[in-house]
């Protein structure tokens, strides 16, 4: 598949079917959808920027503006934990976004094998 078909390199892609992942979805309090944004404006900027971080996309709903999808992609479980231990993390989502949110859900992944 090429760049152009698959949206992403090879190299992309190799790095998307492997690490360990985080699927979170967050839906803010009333009144708060906008503040919810922009802190997860601030976390994806810096998350991206760490080492152990292949991807932190944060994805908002089409048809509920208070309602979040993040997807997070690790280099592997250590990452993961460095990211939860970064100033960024403890200030802005544990201390300016989880107090707005309503509700606050996260699974943990890794990819499926292929066959053979």
């Amino acid at each position: 598949m090429s760049q152009g078909e698959a949206g992403m390199s090879d190299e992309g892609k190799q790095a998307a079917g492997d690490g360990y992942a985080l699927a979170v979805t967050w839906e803010a309090k009333p009144g708060e959808a906008e503040a919810v944004a922009d802190i997860l404006r601030r976390v994806a900027a810096a998350s991206n920027e760490e080492p152990g971080v292949r991807h932190f996309i944060v994805h908002r709903s089409v048809d509920n503006d208070h309602l979040f999808f993040l997807y997070e992609l690790y280099a592997d479980e250590a990452a993961l934990e460095a990211h939860q231990q970064t100033e960024h993390f403890k200030t802005l989502v544990l201390g300016q976004a989880v107090p707005r949110l309503a509700r606050r859900e996260r699974q943990y992944l890794r990819a499926l094998p292929p066959a053979g």
